[in-house]
């Protein structure tokens, strides 16, 4: 079963305070999410393995450490996936990024993989798989299945809310994927949406409706 991670780092639970505010507005939610997503970068990157390298400092020779040549790949699902990229960048900026949109068939229900443009390399990456609300998991579940299908087998999911229903179905479909999250709420509503949640992520970054 994938373990799920709450980053309840103090700095990560007080700008989630003001990104679920329907008062801060696009510029400063968009910012916040940012913000928010360096901070969980450092978590999700915790166990990346580290070398042995020599140094020449300005007085001797050391033993320091550097990352191991893991590559990094990062997937943000469109479109609200995208506002949490640039903040991850910031600290991994050697991570190749892809994309993959879905959306959700009227009839079915069901989410319907409409773009996918992804590193050459892919199958060779550990992946990160970025939406910011995590509501039924029928859209992570989706996108993780169409990187698996392409032979992808390091993958990991970061989101910013999920509800429990959400993160039962990513257990169910995909046991092998950790997830990463800020907080885990309490439900969702008749309309899909998590409650207390933030509303439309999406909506809220680009400034639509």
């Amino acid at each position: 079963m994938g373990k799920v991670f709450v980053c309840d780092h103090p700095l990560i639970q007080h700008k989630l305070t003001y990104i679920r505010d329907e008062n801060t507005t696009t510029k400063d939610f968009r910012e916040l999410v940012d913000e928010v997503a360096t901070l969980m970068a450092y978590e999700i990157t915790r166990d990346i393995p580290l070398e042995k390298v020599q140094v020449r400092t300005p007085v001797t020779t050391a033993e320091c450490r550097v990352i191991s040549g893991r590559m990094l790949g990062l997937i943000p699902i469109l479109r609200a996936g995208l506002g949490m990229v640039d903040g991850i960048l910031k600290l991994v900026p050697a991570a190749k990024v892809g994309h993959i949109g879905l959306y959700r068939d009227p009839d079915t229900l069901e989410p319907v993989e409409y773009y996918a443009k992804l590193p050459t390399d892919v199958q060779e990456r550990e992946l990160i798989v970025i939406d910011p609300m995590l509501a039924t998991g029928g859209s992570a579940n989706a996108a993780i299945e169409a990187l698996k299908k392409r032979g992808c087998t390091q993958i990991k999911l970061m989101c910013l809310i999920a509800a429990p229903e959400g993160v039962q179905a990513v257990q169910k479909a995909h046991p092998d994927v950790d997830l990463y999250v800020a907080a885990i709420d309490d439900h969702l509503n008749d309309h899909g949406y998590i409650v207390p949640g933030l509303g439309d992520a999406g909506d809220r970054l680009f400034g639509t409706k």
